[in-house]
């Protein structure tokens, strides 16, 4: 007989059946579960893989700018329902509830280690970061400041295209923020487009690839229809890594492929190289 009774299952108590919620975040490339609290600390890349996790607008503003340095834009513009298209605007009301956030866009002033610019970025979480009118509107806006000012201007793009819901009118905003994009380089000012994933539609289809330097994110996807679509279409087999960064850089799409704990460095350097070294 042993010193010690040995405890019945029973005795334990109720068995908990479920992990809590927001404790891990599986990654959807390596399989590793992963402690949110460190992944946020890594800017919500992958430990295990290096796999980018999508991000807010909000977070990547925070690491990308010098702190306190963000002016935000254009904060009021609302989206309309000219169409007519059913339920649209309960939806964008919706989303606006859950992500905190007026629209797919945020943009507004800020700098890179002491270096001014004027930013735009896509948050994903909003109806998959489509473009309405508000969004190219709010783009087009903060190239129109850029140029005004005389400052580079970056946009953080990640974009299912554009946003079915308003029709020809969100088509419209590829001519706009493409032809306001073409006053800027015409007054010789520098775009800077980083694509992360992922960034298709007519997003990749105007200003997302029209940047004097391309930069993008590890391994995300860059096209304008996707491979599915492309595959029926051409009737052809895809190249293995059709339409990821790596491919994109490979055939002269994307210059600079980076990762996100070097964006910000990144951006300082040629933003130097690019305006001369001008601080704020």
């Amino acid at each position: 007989m042993g010193f010690f009774k040995k405890r019945s299952v029973d005795e334990l108590g109720e068995k908990k059946r479920d992990m809590p919620e927001g404790l891990w975040t599986k990654c959807p490339s390596c399989n590793e579960s992963l402690f949110e609290d460190a992944l946020n600390k890594n800017l919500r890349v992958c430990t295990n893989c290096g796999y980018h996790f999508t991000i807010g607008s909000g977070d990547r503003l925070a690491s990308m700018l010098d702190e306190g340095s963000f002016q935000e834009m254009d904060t009021q513009l609302d989206s309309v329902n000219a169409l007519g298209f059913k339920g649209y605007l309960d939806k964008v009301k919706a989303y606006q509830k859950k992500t905190g956030l007026m629209e797919a866009v945020v943009t507004g002033r800020g700098t890179i280690e002491g270096i001014p610019a004027l930013l735009a970025v896509m948050d994903f979480r909003f109806l998959g970061a489509s473009m309405g009118s508000v969004v190219g509107e709010k783009i087009t806006r903060a190239i129109e400041a850029a140029t005004a000012e005389r400052k580079p201007v970056i946009v953080f793009s990640a974009s299912g295209g554009a946003r079915m819901h308003e029709g020809i009118l969100s088509l419209m905003q590829m001519a706009k923020t493409s032809g306001a994009l073409a006053r800027h380089a015409e007054a010789q000012l520098p775009y800077i487009s980083v694509l992360t994933h992922p960034t298709t539609g007519g997003v990749t289809a105007s200003f997302a690839t029209l940047g004097d330097l391309i930069i993008a994110e590890p391994k995300c996807m860059i096209g304008f229809a996707g491979p599915r679509v492309v595959k029926e279409t051409t009737h052809a087999d895809l190249p293995p890594g059709f339409q990821t960064a790596e491919f994109m850089m490979k055939h002269g799409l994307v210059d600079m492929i980076v990762e996100r704990k070097d964006m910000r460095a990144t951006l300082a350097r040629v933003l130097r190289y690019m305006v001369g070294g001008r601080a704020a």
